[in-house]
């Protein structure tokens, strides 16, 4: 999970073209200026609906609930507002659904003494609380911290007093329960935007760091901080998270990694010193102790019991399947069920799957939570021969969606963030994270084993055809055909700069990484024509933490056939090149924040620029046969003629996050979780 790409200001610098050989490139053929009818009537725009929902939990708790006092898993969801949530282990029936006004989700969530529960979330970086006898309605305590977008995980002490990390200064702060008053601790540790983990005990907090993995011990009452020294068997904490954090009995659990399986430490915190590792740990958490000192974790993809004293762990055939096997809750409760007697580890997975386990007859069961699915938000269209597809954020799914009724087939499935059908019909995916590579059937069974397998045998359909973690990237950002092969344009992984132009060859299976292709820049929108790909850039990284190199955003052309850049533009007062498209008039167009422009093919040489926007919130430029459509400001879409040299008129004014076209006879337009159509050529 992840916070949002941060989008710079940049200050304004010379326009620079950068003209290279270019004869297998030749320049697009042009067709004679045509007449553009003006349009009689505004364009009606026609809701499509919400073609992608689901159900995701963020973070959690096995703590009391409202039925008098009896142990309940309480959970974050996704949604527009987020949803705190207290689930009947048991049954999986909800008990307590509470909106979380202007949130969208959290991993944080903690139960103090008077029972009480806390939610910290992002993106507003608020902190709530449920109090027992006040049903469905939670207490918005504010912001933690003014300026902090995110509450990464908190933590509670005997007082009920709260301890949160934050981003983006990677803050630590103390909610006091008695008094409603905040103690901003500042940045735990010097140059580290994250705290994404914490724990509380005996008078000491404990805070994890990212993009480098920094251990810090703070004492909340002088603010005093020690870090504690790196496990051995760990060289180098650069771009690596102490994802989780858990004190039990005594000892410190420390997962080093990411949302998937890592080593998880242990620290004795009486001796100071690390004793113990388990390799492959899922995380999010660790149970609490047991009777007998035992806690539970997932590790290796099974519900194991972990003994600290022997330093063991034993299986107990609860087995988890799928990319995402962390828990987002779990502990002890009573179940009163038959073959469930006395206490029995519960918990929650991404889905809304809650498992069970009993010590003491080795009964094990998954049941699907009763908490309701949310609208998840489009952050990929695609504009294809018989229907559109759209993915989602955070949530991930993919629909295949009728572009005249708007019905859609939601297919669970991983963050999208690019969609092309191919002219073979196939529908290629681009994924987050580890920038993978997918191709999809529409036409056959879907069947994802990652995500949402079908029947046993069915074939695998998206089928995975690129992973790009080794080559150091992370968001498959765009995608295009291109003499045969599928063109990704990527952004690396971490606290890096450099994304990479990627050719992969569906006939051969293989793949092509060519990073830096523009030095230093991310690649966030392609087009081609013949054996030319042609991309824009942008200056940002991973996580947009380090400091970028560049201070503008480019054009560039690739030639697929002899491995080469042909040429590369910058383009003046922009960042970030959002989008690219090839114009009816052989121009290649882009949208770059609050600029539309256009350069010749040959050697990016600037024909037109109309600064028309009063934000950076750039956003797609699509083409048809006859004009082309670009979102400005995230409310207006510009409609640009062939050979357009005045100022383009406005089209549509209706907000606009993503835009497609299929042909040329209709515009898709995407606003968080909804879609729009428009019908072009009246």
């Amino acid at each position: 999970m992840r916070p949002p790409r941060a989008l710079l200001t940049i200050a304004l610098a010379a326009l620079l073209t950068v003209p290279l050989a270019a004869a297998e490139a030749g320049p697009r053929k042009q067709a004679p200026p045509t007449v553009v009818p003006v349009e009689s009537a505004p364009p009606t725009v026609v809701p499509l609906g919400i073609p992608l929902s689901d159900l995701l939990l963020i973070g959690g708790t096995v703590a009391p609930g409202p039925d008098a006092g009896k142990a309940a898993i309480w959970n974050v969801s996704t949604g527009k507002p987020g949803y705190l949530n207290a689930i009947d282990p048991a049954t999986g029936a909800t008990l307590i659904s509470a909106p979380l006004p202007g949130a969208d989700s959290g991993y944080a969530v903690t139960a103090t003494p008077d029972g009480s529960i806390y939610a910290g979330t992002y993106i507003n970086g608020h902190l709530y609380r449920w109090r027992p006898g006040s049903g469905n309605t939670v207490e918005d305590l504010g912001p933690a911290i003014p300026g902090e977008s995110y509450i990464w995980r908190i933590a509670s002490d005997e007082q009920g007093n709260v301890y949160g990390g934050t981003y983006p200064n990677g803050k630590v702060f103390r909610y006091e329960a008695a008094t409603g008053t905040v103690r901003d601790y500042g940045q735990i540790i010097p140059g580290q935007p994250y705290v994404r983990s914490i724990e509380y005990a005996n008078g000491k907090v404990y805070a994890g760091t990212h993009p480098d993995a920094h251990l810090a011990e703070l004492d909340p009452v002088s603010g005093v901080v020690t870090e504690i020294p790196t496990p051995p068997g760990i060289p180098d904490i650069k771009n690596l998270t102490v994802h989780d954090l858990n004190v039990r009995d005594g000892r410190l659990y420390a997962r080093y990694g990411s949302a998937y399986p890592g080593r998880l430490f242990v620290y004795d915190l009486a001796t100071r010193t690390w004793v113990d590792e388990l390799p492959g740990a899922h995380g999010l958490d660790v149970s609490p102790a047991g009777d007998q000192g035992e806690i539970y974790l997932i590790q290796q993809s099974e519900l194991k019991r972990y003994d600290p004293v022997t330093k063991t762990s034993t299986g107990t055939g609860l087995t988890f399947t799928g990319r995402i096997q962390n828990t987002r809750s779990i502990g002890w409760a009573e179940l009163g069920l038959p073959d469930y007697p006395g206490k029995s580890i519960v918990g929650t997975l991404w889905r809304g799957e809650l498992f069970r386990y009993n010590p003491q007859t080795g009964k094990s069961s998954i049941i699907q939570a009763q908490v309701r699915r949310e609208p998840i938000d489009i952050i990929s269209i695609a504009g294809g021969k018989q229907s559109a597809y759209v993915g989602g954020y955070l949530n991930g799914g993919v629909s295949a969606v009728d572009p005249v009724t708007g019905a859609a087939t939601f297919n669970r499935f991983s963050q999208t963030e690019a969609i092309l059908e191919a002219s073979d019909g196939r529908v290629w995916l681009g994924t987050y994270p580890e920038a993978r590579l997918y191709s999809w059937d529409p036409s056959q069974p879907w069947s994802s084993p990652e995500y949402s397998p079908g029947p046993p045998g069915t074939p695998d359909n998206p089928k995975l055809r690129a992973n790009l973690k080794t080559e150091l990237q992370m968001r498959a950002r765009a995608l295009v055909e291109v003499d045969g092969k599928i063109a990704v344009g990527t952004v690396p992984e971490g606290d890096r700069l450099g994304g990479a132009l990627v050719i992969h060859d569906p006939a051969t299976g293989t793949t092509q990484t060519f990073r830096n292709v523009v030095q230093d820049q991310s690649v966030f929108g392609l087009a081609a024509d013949r054996n030319i790909v042609y991309g824009g850039t942008s200056i940002t990284g991973g996580l947009a933490t380090t400091p970028p190199t560049r201070t503008e955003g480019t054009v560039f052309a690739w030639d697929v056939r002899h491995s080469r850049k042909l040429w590369e533009t910058p383009i003046a007062g922009a960042g970030t090149v959002n989008s690219v498209a090839l114009g009816p008039d052989g121009l290649l167009w882009g949208v770059a924040g609050k600029t539309i422009f256009a350069v010749d093919t040959l050697r990016g040489r600037l024909k037109r620029r109309f600064d028309l926007g009063t934000t950076n919130a750039g956003g797609d430029i699509v083409a048809t046969r006859d004009a082309l459509y670009a979102g400005i400001d995230g409310n207006r879409i510009y409609k640009l003629a062939p050979w357009q040299r005045t100022t383009p008129p406005v089209f549509v004014t209706h907000p606009n996050t993503r835009l497609a076209v299929r042909g040329n006879s209709q515009l898709l337009i995407t606003t968080g979780p909804h879609l729009f159509t428009v019908r072009l050529n009246r």
